[in-house]
């Protein structure tokens, strides 16, 4: 990615492109990932329930192989991998599907408590909140200053009554990891299943569902380097997890998500997942190095920066950063060379200050003074440096001015 190309917009037809800094968001679909869909949208086309003939057998294959690429990158088996249609459909399903279940469609079992956290994605929380209107029990705990998970609170939150637990396995905002294996043992001892949003999480960070204790699991493909639209849910065989469909069909991926699969972007999915599993580690350790440039550069220069969110359980590629006495919207504002972001995208439209952020125990000036930065497999030093010289930039112009203002009153 380079800062000299344009984009077209409406009613610009010449606009620079800004540094991409917000991979939190949304990431590049990879060339690599580009070139093994194309076939399947006009060549390779058939239907893979399509059981009759060769272009139904011959997409069928490609979606298994997908399968078999993902279940690889999260140590799971090829029959466990449900694919939907993203991250959000998969959290629904796991929270919904899971809790709806063991209400009362087992004989004998009542299980209608869920744990969550208060920094959960919006898509689990609503989750949350749709069964707390159904009459469920579920308990959100908080988070510790940190963003993690105080897991002496969980224990004592997770009764026999728990159907499922959902904690993110990485906060979308502020890149933290919990401790994932930790909250599996716990969720495994009290018969709970362990669902974890691992969207920000897998591609980045090594997962072992087995070896974790993970039931349930979602990614979205487009999170890491895939296409939009395209998603997974991770469902345990072994002990068997039982959940309850969001929606009726012809009963296609197992019976938990009917409806024709999109066999371009399961293909794309699959391919990301195998880059993934061969590059992680060493696109870990450069951003981890880009990650610390950045923050240096800024720390060394400027005065009230903060970071939010724990400095070491954290994923290499985010930086979600306080800057004492700025509005961040007022200064993406005067930064369009850069694409950053104040908070999650799916959150975006808010002009509240990040219920996150709020969630660690920041004052709201200081929720609302930070940015969140997350780079990624494109990003490259040269625009790190621009970035730190926008940033100090921008930051030393909106304090002045908000110091002379204050002079002049």
């Amino acid at each position: 990615m380079t800062t000299d190309s344009v984009t077209e917009k409406p009613g610009d037809t010449a606009a620079p492109r800004p540094i991409y800094l917000d991979y939190q968001a949304t990431t590049p679909t990879d060339p690599r990932v580009v070139e093994a869909m194309l076939p399947f949208f006009n060549q390779r086309f058939g239907n893979p329930h399509s059981a009759q003939h060769a272009l139904g057998w011959d997409a069928e294959a490609a979606v298994e192989t997908a399968r078999a690429q993902v279940a690889a990158l999260i140590g799971a088996e090829p029959r466990e991998i449900v694919f939907t249609s993203g991250a959000t459909e998969s959290n629904n399903l796991a929270v919904k599907g899971a809790a709806r279940f063991h209400a009362g469609r087992l004989q004998g079992d009542r299980k209608r408590r869920v744990v969550t956290t208060e920094t959960e994605h919006k898509c689990v929380l609503e989750s949350c909140r749709r069964l707390q209107r159904e009459g469920f029990d579920v308990v959100f705990l908080p988070v510790e200053a940190n963003g993690l998970l105080d897991l002496d609170r969980l224990a004592a939150a997770v009764t026999e009554e728990t159907a499922v637990v959902s904690i993110m396995a990485v906060n979308n905002e502020i890149g933290v990891i919990q401790p994932l294996t930790e909250i599996g043992a716990i969720c495994r001892a009290r018969g709970a299943y362990f669902h974890s949003d691992a969207a920000q999480a897998v591609g980045k960070i090594p997962i072992d569902v087995q070896a974790m204790s993970i039931d349930l699991l979602s990614i979205s493909g487009h999170k890491i380097y895939g296409p939009k639209g395209i998603g997974v849910l991770y469902v345990r065989r072994r002990p068997r997890v039982r959940l309850e469909p969001l929606f009726d069909g012809g009963g296609q991926e197992r019976g938990f998500r009917s409806g024709t699969l999109p066999t371009p972007l399961c293909v794309g999915l699959g391919e990301a997942c195998a880059i993934a599993a061969r590059e992680m580690g060493e696109e870990a350790a450069r951003l981890e190095r880009l990650k610390d440039k950045l923050l240096g550069g800024l720390t060394d220069r400027l005065e009230g920066v903060a970071m939010n969110g724990d400095p070491e359980r954290r994923i290499a590629g985010n930086l979600n950063l306080s800057f004492a006495g700025i509005d961040s919207e007022a200064l993406m504002q005067v930064m369009p060379g850069l694409a950053v972001a104040a908070g999650s995208a799916c959150t975006s439209a808010s002009v509240e200050p990040s219920y996150v952020l709020r969630g660690l125990g920041l004052p709201e000036e200081l929720a609302r003074a930070s940015l969140r930065i997350g780079l990624g497999r494109f990003t490259t030093e040269a625009e790190i440096d621009q970035a730190i010289e926008q940033i100090v930039e921008a930051v030393t112009r909106l304090r002045g001015a908000s110091a002379a203002s204050n002079a002049a009153e």
